[in-house]
């Protein structure tokens, strides 16, 4: 079972809606042929993030929980104070985004 302050800080720092992440993880797997089947854009991670997200707090399983500790981690750390999130085409946005942050939101 996950506990209130967990479940909250994951929500606070996964500030893409499932549809906004489900969105950008397709745009993400794009090629110049094709995209791919919506289960499977993006990564194991970012799709895990994207289940997690449609379940609800009392259907979570030991994984979820896991996940979200890492992803609550990862992001802190990739938003340090020195690092100023910047608009454009960038790696560092674009790796946070597909784990459900955009760190033009801040």
């Amino acid at each position: 079972m996950i506990d209130d302050a967990l479940w909250d800080d994951f929500h606070q720092v996964v500030n893409m809606t499932s549809r906004e992440l489900s969105d950008w993880l397709r745009t993400e797997s794009a090629t110049p042929v094709g995209e791919e089947v919506p289960d499977r854009a993006g990564t194991a991670t970012g799709q895990h993030v994207l289940a997690v997200l449609r379940k609800r707090k009392v259907d979570l399983t030991d994984d979820d929980i896991a996940l979200i500790r890492y992803v609550i981690d990862q992001v802190r750390e990739q938003r340090r104070d020195d690092l100023e999130p910047v608009q454009g085409d960038s790696p560092w946005r674009h790796a946070l985004m597909g784990i459900g942050h955009d760190p033009l939101r801040a």
